[in-house]
C-alpha cells in the first residue's frame, strides 16, 4: 500500500517571498529557501507524488478540514501582511482522493474531519509559501490541512495525525511527505518595534525556551516533549497553538517516536518569532502511544480552559 515517505517541520516566513524581490531584505531568508529546496529534492529521491501541509494559517473554529480541490491557482495577498506578501502568483495541483481517503479513517478513529474537494477555497500562505520554492515545476499533488485551530484538542491533532498515516498506509497507493508548517515561538513583535525584530526573537526567554526544545528534538526526548507539548504552546505562543506540531508527533508515534532531528536550516529569528526547517525521519510505530479522540467522548461535560489541551 501507501508509504509516508517524509515528514519536516518547516518555516513559512513571508519575509522569504520579500528576499526575492529587490530591496532591504533581498537574499535575507535565502537559507530557510535552501532549506525547502532540499526538501523538495529529498521528496523526488523518495518518489513522493503528493505533499500534505498542516497550514498554521487556515484558521477554522469546528471540527477539522481538508482543502483537496483538484486544481489551485490564483494571485495572492496575505490579510496578515498585505505589505509582505502582495500579488503572489500560485499554481498547485490536488489530491481528491486522498484528501477524502484521510477524512474517512480520521472520522472512524473519532476524530470529526470534512474532505472539501469541490471548493473555491484557496489555500493560505503556510500552505502557498513553501509550496513556491518546493513545488514551481507542479512535480507534486498538494493537499492543505487546516491547523489553526482555536477551541480544540492537541490530542485530537494527535490523533488525526496518526489516523492520516494509517489512511496513506492502509488505504492509498502512493508515497507521501507531511510539512508542519509553523514557527516554533510565534510572539510577535510590539507594533512600532517590528524592523527591529526583522531578524531576533521577542524574548531571551522565548529563545532559549525555543533552543532546550530543538536540543530535545536532536536528542530524541519525544516522552517529555510530548508531555510538556500544552505548556509549551501556551506559554511559548506557539503558532496555531502547535496543532501541526500535534499532527507530525501523531504521525510519527507520539512519545514512542525514537528518531533524532535532522536540521537542515538552523534556528533564526524572524518578526519575533522563532522558525527552523527540520527533517523528523520516519520510523515504523505502532501508534499505541497516541492518545486517543477527545472531543467525540466528552459527554458534553466541559471543563473551562481544557482546550487546547
Amino acid at each position: 500500500m501507501g508509504k509516508l515517505a517524509l515528514a519536516a517541520k518547516i518555516t513559512h516566513v513571508p519575509s522569504m517571498y520579500l528576499s526575492e524581490l529587490d530591496g532591504p531584505r533581498k537574499g535575507t531568508r535565502q537559507s530557510a529557501i535552501d532549506g525547502h529546496y532540499e526538501i523538495a529534492r529529498r521528496c523526488k529521491a523518495l518518489n513522493v507524488d503528493t505533499i500534505i501541509v498542516f497550514d498554521t494559517h487556515w484558521l477554522v473554529n469546528a471540527n477539522y478540514h481538508i482543502n483537496c480541490a483538484p486544481h489551485f491557482k490564483g494571485t495572492y495577498t496575505s490579510n496578515e501582511l498585505p505589505h509582505f506578501i502582495k500579488n503572489m502568483p500560485y499554481e498547485v495541483h490536488g489530491n481528491p482522493e486522498l484528501g477524502k481517503i484521510i477524512a474517512k479513517v480520521c472520522n472512524e478513529q473519532g476524530v470529526e474531519t470534512l474532505a472539501h474537494d469541490d471548493t473555491t477555497l484557496a489555500p493560505e500562505y503556510g500552505t502557498l509559501v513553501p509550496m513556491r520554492y518546493m513545488n514551481p515545476d507542479l512535480h507534486f499533488k498538494v493537499i492543505s490541512v487546516s491547523a489553526l485551530l482555536t477551541v480544540h484538542y492537541l490530542n485530537d491533532s494527535a490523533r488525526f495525525g496518526w489516523a492520516l498515516r494509517e489512511a496513506i498506509e492502509k488505504e492509498y497507493e502512493g508515497n507521501v511527505a507531511i510539512l508542519a508548517s509553523g514557527s516554533l515561538s510565534h510572539r510577535f513583535a510590539q507594533n512600532g518595534t517590528a524592523p527591529d525584530f526583522a531578524h531576533k526573537v521577542w524574548s531571551p526567554f522565548l529563545e532559549s525556551l525555543d533552543h532546550s526544545v530543538v536540543t530535545m528534538w536532536k536528542n530524541a526526548e519525544w516522552k517529555t516533549f510530548c508531555e510538556m507539548l500544552p505548556e509549551y504552546a501556551a506559554k511559548g505562543h506557539g503558532e496555531g497553538f502547535m496543532h501541526d506540531t500535534a499532527m507530525l508527533l501523531g504521525a510519527l508515534g507520539w512519545s514512542d517516536y525514537d528518531q533524532k532531528v535532522e536540521v537542515l536550516t538552523p534556528y533564526f529569528g524572524a518578526s519575533g518569532t522563532g522558525q527552523i526547517n527540520a527533517i523528523f525521519p520516519v520510523s515504523p510505530q505502532t501508534g499505541e502511544a497516541v492518545p486517543g479522540p477527545q472531543a467525540s467522548v466528552e459527554n458534553g461535560s466541559l471543563v473551562y480552559g481544557k482546550s487546547r489541551l
